[in-house]
């Protein structure tokens, strides 16, 4: 190759890095001060977290849930740590209700800059005592909650040439593990509904991030619903999120999403080992198969269709293995309050 080639090349490929960067910093926000952020989903878990860090960066709040005692718990936790959110009552499941949210979230906090889509539940257990109901309930929560959102959200978005969208999906919406069907079928349905959108939108100056996290410690695992051998179902779930070495604190969690939104980032994978299993999967797809219909063989056998919250399926197992910092979450996380 000719020297004068060479050195084209190399320009051209100079041009080009300055381009990306000039692109990157061009749709990165300073911050979200006095920016106006809603976190459904907010009133607990990674939901809570993710308003507590977008509280101290000087967003204005807006969180829901469905349940109207475990929010206004969430809200008095951020008021005592002089934070100000608008708590407003909403399941997602129901798209009447998303629309009404947005309408009340704008004509009291002002136009939405920032949707974070965070609201989820958690099935666990074998296909066998799994329903189509079940099914049903997480497309219902992970797919079209989100979708009604975005689009209540995205007109005055798109008016305003503006706005961040954040899906909190899953590796489990990546890579479909065993005994977490219907949990999978929805994040995998807004993973693709998320990256989708970001192709769309990005002309109008629309962000949307898609976030996978692996294992995490935010005490979610107690508000879990678990069928067939629910104590054995609840220890290898309960145990898998609380080991440090594979999972993610919340708090670190809350903060990397945080910035990737401000960022404008297209795909987040939170935890070394996620990373590393999305990576192992799209290379090997035949043996990443291999090795969860062998990890399912140790994974309870069916035992009814019954669902059973996390925290009524405690053993000696959970009570000794479940580490300090996943108990910690619990409490700090509005996860760990007394119910009937």
């Amino acid at each position: 190759m000719k020297q004068s080639t060479k050195l084209a090349l190399s320009v051209a490929a100079a041009a080009a890095a300055a381009g990306l960067i000039s692109r990157r910093r061009r749709r990165a926000w300073p911050g979200f001060r006095g920016r106006v952020a809603l976190v459904t989903g907010g009133s607990r878990g990674l939901g809570l977290e993710i308003s507590r860090e977008l509280g101290r960066r000087g967003a204005k709040l807006v969180i829901c849930a469905r349940d109207a005692e475990e929010l206004e718990s969430a809200r008095a936790s951020l008021a005592a740590e002089g934070l100000d959110a608008l708590a407003l009552v909403c399941d997602v499941a129901v798209p009447s209700q998303v629309d009404a949210l947005v309408r009340q979230a704008r004509e009291r906090a002002g136009e939405i800059d920032v949707l974070v889509n965070n609201a989820g539940t958690i099935q666990v257990g074998p296909l066998e005592n799994m329903t189509p109901d079940d099914f049903e309930s997480s497309l219902a929560t992970h797919f079209r909650g989100p979708l009604h959102a975005c689009l209540a959200v995205l007109p005055g978005m798109r008016e305003r040439r503006s706005g961040r969208i954040v899906n909190i999906s899953s590796i489990g919406g990546r890579i479909a593990v065993p005994h977490l069907l219907p949990y999978a079928a929805g994040k995998f349905a807004l993973a693709g509904l998320s990256e989708g959108l970001r192709a769309e939108l990005a002309r109008d100056g629309v962000f949307v991030t898609t976030v996978c996290p692996g294992l995490m410690r935010t005490g979610s695992a107690i508000n879990a619903w678990f069928k067939g051998r629910h104590r054995s179902e609840y220890a290898w779930f309960a145990i898998s999120d609380s080991v440090p070495v594979l999972s993610m604190g919340s708090r670190k969690a809350a903060r990397r999403i945080v910035e990737a939104c401000r960022r404008g980032d297209a795909d987040l994978v939170l935890t070394p080992a996620a990373k590393l299993a999305a990576a192992f999967h799209g290379i090997f797809p035949g043996t990443t198969a291999a090795l969860l219909s062998a990890a399912n063989r140790l994974l309870p056998a069916p035992n009814g269709a019954r669902a059973i919250r996390g925290s009524e399926s405690e053993s000696l197992a959970t009570r000794l293995l479940v580490g300090r910092s996943s108990r910690e979450a619990e409490k700090r996380n509005n996860e760990r309050r007394d119910r009937p």
